[in-house]
């Protein structure tokens, strides 16, 4: 009976540790959303590849370096590459590749 009740406690105390973390970290991230939301960037992001859909979308927190929504369009065999900046929407960087066919992502 001795060890039911203590398995009690101890997962208790683990869920509330558990809950409180979750609380803690939801806290903080929305302390630090982006200002730009994804479906902005994607608009954005339209605009400079017109016609083309969205094949990755990815939020970069890069610390000391302004966060940035990195966003991979497909455009018939062309694969475009735009970062938005996430607090002012501007488009900070563009590149464009040839795709290989392959849409696997095995080299990630």
């Amino acid at each position: 009976m001795r060890i039911t009740k203590k398995f009690i406690v101890a997962g208790t105390a683990v869920v509330a540790l558990v809950a409180g973390g979750g609380a803690a970290f939801a806290a903080t991230s929305a302390a630090t959303a982006p200002k730009i939301t994804a479906e902005k960037a994607m608009d954005i992001a339209h605009k400079q590849v017109p016609g083309a859909w969205i094949s990755e979308l990815d939020y970069d927190r890069r610390g000391t370096r302004p966060d940035t929504w990195e966003i991979e369009l497909t455009k018939g065999a062309q694969l475009h590459e735009v970062d938005v900046d996430a607090a002012t929407g501007k488009v900070t960087d563009r590149g464009t590749k040839q795709s290989d066919g392959d849409d696997d992502d095995r080299d990630d």
